[in-house]
Parts: structure tokens; sequence; C-alpha cells
């Protein structure tokens, strides 16, 4: 976003946690719910010794309020999509289609070379 200059807002979670409004929206575009947002791998979701996939949506809503470290990170969101994790192919779909059709004819004329 930044090499393109586009607009975006960065929201530090331990400073601005995500309200239950914004956990909702993000849940809304995702394809497995928790699962795609919450990381059960991490140190910090291990630590709360509990089984997220046994809690009701206001529980983990709640637990992620309390503990956004458990979340995956970057989660990138618009009106329209969703993306966690820092896959590149899948970030750029966050460009303007006139920015990746530039980048893409760039790449095929290197590849020519």
């Amino acid at each position: 976003m930044n090499n393109h200059q586009l607009p975006y807002k960065e929201q530090n979670l331990g400073k601005e946690p995500l309200t239950k409004e914004e956990i909702l929206n993000i849940l809304s575009k995702t394809e497995n719910g928790v699962e795609s947002i919450v990381s059960s791998k991490n140190r910090y979701a291990k630590a709360l010794n509990c089984d997220i996939d046994e809690l009701s949506v206001s529980e983990v809503i709640d637990l992620i309020q309390e503990n956004p470290r458990i979340l995956k990170s970057p989660i990138l969101i618009d009106d329209k999509r969703l993306q966690v994790g820092y896959k590149e192919d899948d970030i750029r779909a966050f460009l303007p289609r006139s920015i990746r059709n530039v980048e893409n004819s760039q790449a095929r004329m290197r590849a020519a070379l």
C-alpha cells in the first residue's frame, strides 16, 4: 500500500481494540469463521487454555477484544474483501485493477527478456 501511495488505516489493536461490530464484520467476510482469523497455535492463544470451538460467538468476540494477540495478522479488509496473512498475491487484490494491470505487464516484459 505504501509503495503505491494508497490510503489505508492501520490499527494498533493493543491501543485501539476492535469493536464488536468490527469483529462481526470481519467474521462475516471469512470462509471458515473464527478459524480464519484466530491463530490457535500462537503462544497467546495457547496460554488461554480454552477450546475456542466450544465458545459462543459472543464469547469469542469478548475473547478477541480482551486478547487481540490471538488474531492472525495482518488483517486487511475493505467493503468487499478480507485478507488474513502475508500472501502477497492475495494482498494484491486490494490494489486497484489499473495498478495490477501495469505490474502484470511489467512482469511479462521482464519474463520475455
